[in-house]
């Protein structure tokens, strides 16, 4: 996994157009201040005319010393850049997930005991529409309609738990719009089985009967979903922390492409995408930790 990211991100950056010592030099005194001379100085400073396979084998070496190089703009440890933007891109994350739980599933159980109803069919076309729309228009909409036309909460930055609602919940409304769908399916189909009409028969209340008959069998799906959905959320969180200006590991993703800051892109792909992997090995320890007929099987 890691020499497959780490070759697929030298190779897309390599592949862009311009110079990469002029952009890393205009990235280090600014645009208006950056000339040739600066640039062939980065570029002898950097190595950068020793050539792209010279420069990849020499990450490479890094990385089997579990070093992950320097910024080529800050000039700062790859490893402390991405420790110091990680924190942000998790805090994010999580509160977007707690929210969509808080959304998602609810819902998705209620329409689940109400198949076919009105507020079923509703939920499908509300979910449906959540899920067509881009995370960056929805973003947008969200800063226009309470931002800047309500004035309830600030369109960007951060620094207060002000900051984190709007992308929290730009995040959180795709996700649990997906989540509602996935929980009303799994518990239509366990409101409909006959060990959840033998316990009605023997006397439980609807409430006693979801508690201890419908929430278990109904985990195993929803969170072996909510773990594919992290590649969603990893994807949504450069997006989002972009259009909000939230100093998270996607937003340092962006800026490290646009200034050609190559061991930037290249350990940041890298630990979101083992960081990916690890999350979804939780969720199949957990889901199987649900539901243990899933061992068996």
């Amino acid at each position: 996994m890691a020499l497959v990211v780490g070759v697929m991100s030298f190779l897309m950056m390599q592949a862009m157009p311009g110079d990469m010592a002029y952009r890393i030099a205009a990235a280090r005194y600014g645009y208006d201040l950056v000339s040739a001379d600066l640039a062939d100085a980065v570029r002898r400073e950097l190595g950068l005319e020793a050539g792209p396979v010279v420069q990849f084998l020499h990450w490479m070496a890094d990385l089997a010393r579990f070093d992950l190089g320097r910024s080529l703009v800050s000039g700062q440890p790859v490893w402390d850049e991405i420790a110091h933007q990680m924190g942000a891109s998790l805090q994010l994350a999580a509160v977007a997930l707690g929210l969509s739980l808080l959304i998602g599933p609810p819902l998705g159980i209620y329409a689940g005991l109400h198949a076919g109803g009105l507020f079923d069919r509703m939920l499908l076309v509300v979910a449906a529409g959540f899920r067509a729309v881009p995370q960056f228009l929805l973003g947008l909409v969200l800063i226009v309609v309470l931002a800047v036309q309500l004035r309830l909460l600030p369109s960007a930055g951060h620094g207060s738990p002000a900051h984190l609602i709007l992308p929290a919940l730009t995040l959180a409304l795709g996700l649990a719009a997906a989540s509602a769908r996935i929980t009303r399916d799994a518990m239509a189909g366990v409101a409909t089985s006959p060990f959840y009409a033998f316990a009605r028969a023997k006397g439980l209340s609807d409430g006693q009967i979801l508690r201890r008959h419908g929430l278990r069998n109904i985990g195993a799906p929803v969170v072996t979903y909510l773990g594919l959905q992290f590649v969603l959320l990893a994807e949504g969180v450069v997006v989002v922390e972009t259009i909000f200006g939230w100093p998270g590991i996607g937003h340092a993703l962006i800026h490290a492409v646009f200034h050609r800051d190559v061991p930037m892109v290249q350990g940041t792909a890298l630990v979101m995408g083992l960081g990916f992997v690890v999350l979804n090995a939780l969720v199949d320890l957990i889901a199987r930790r649900i539901d243990p007929r899933e061992v068996q099987a």
